[in-house]
């Protein structure tokens, strides 16, 4: 995301922001369900756990921002 704030960003840049989260969040869940079913990685309960817990706190954050996005496009098409 560039460093301007989602209050000043146009509507053409909130929408190219939101479809970058969007396919961060698709490329993160990719990743994920690769290295954890499409594969057999052999890795310890506690690397697999630390990994797990990783992969839950960055979808629950690009989740956050998509929603903070969402938001504020639907205010500017308000407006």
């Amino acid at each position: 995301m560039s460093n301007k704030k989602i209050e000043d960003m146009t509507k053409e840049e909130l929408t190219a922001e939101l479809k970058r989260l969007k396919d961060n969040l698709c490329d993160l869940e990719d990743m994920h369900a690769f290295t954890f079913v499409k594969t057999s990685v052999h890795i310890g309960a506690e690397k697999a756990q630390n990994m797990q817990e990783e992969y839950e706190n960055e979808c629950r954050l690009l989740n956050e921002e998509i929603g903070r996005m969402e938001a504020r496009l639907k205010a500017v098409a308000e407006n």
